[in-house]
């Protein structure tokens, strides 16, 4: 039996490489290179890493990985992470219904933005719920779209994006 923290990292270089459409998919690719785990101990850890399951260009789904790391989001918690290193390479638009921003992503992309927005704390936020490309990002009442926005901005790269954004 190889330790937890060598078939961690198996299961994220898979993950990252390859295709993954099911838990048994998996189960197999690491049974072959010698880690036995049951359906239990494989979904905490695809919790642990936070993985999510989008669709593929094929109909199927496949397993994705948020793209985030401990220091990142230790960072992001503290309110400390300058603006170029948020920068989200999936987000598309931004638009404003009320106290409801809803924000566009290319597929697979908003679990780990949404993630992103929540770690940032902004006390206008109250929460965001995350689809496969579109993030509801829900406002505190009293916060105008424009407050919003300059929180918005410190998260998203919103500099060409401006023409998208809607009051």
């Amino acid at each position: 039996m190889k330790n937890r923290k060598a078939r961690i990292e198996l299961m994220v270089d898979i993950i990252k490489h390859q295709c993954i459409g099911s838990q048994e998919e998996l189960s197999s690719l690491l049974e072959n290179a010698g880690f036995h785990v049951t359906q239990a101990t494989l979904s905490r850890d695809l919790k642990m890493l936070r993985t999510t399951k989008v669709p593929t260009n094929r109909g199927g789904y496949m397993y994705i990985l948020p793209e985030s790391d401990s220091l990142k989001d230790k960072l992001m918690t503290r309110g400390k992470l300058p603006r170029a290193a948020n920068y989200q390479s999936g987000f598309i638009s931004l638009t404003f219904s009320r106290n409801i921003a809803v924000i566009k992503t290319r597929n697979g992309y908003a679990s780990g933005l949404a993630y992103d927005i929540d770690m940032s704390h902004a006390p206008e936020i109250l929460g965001t719920i995350p689809g496969s490309d579109t993030i509801i990002a829900i406002l505190r009442e009293d916060v105008t779209h424009e407050e919003a926005l300059q929180v918005f901005a410190r998260l998203l790269p919103l500099d060409h994006q401006i023409p998208a954004y809607k009051v």
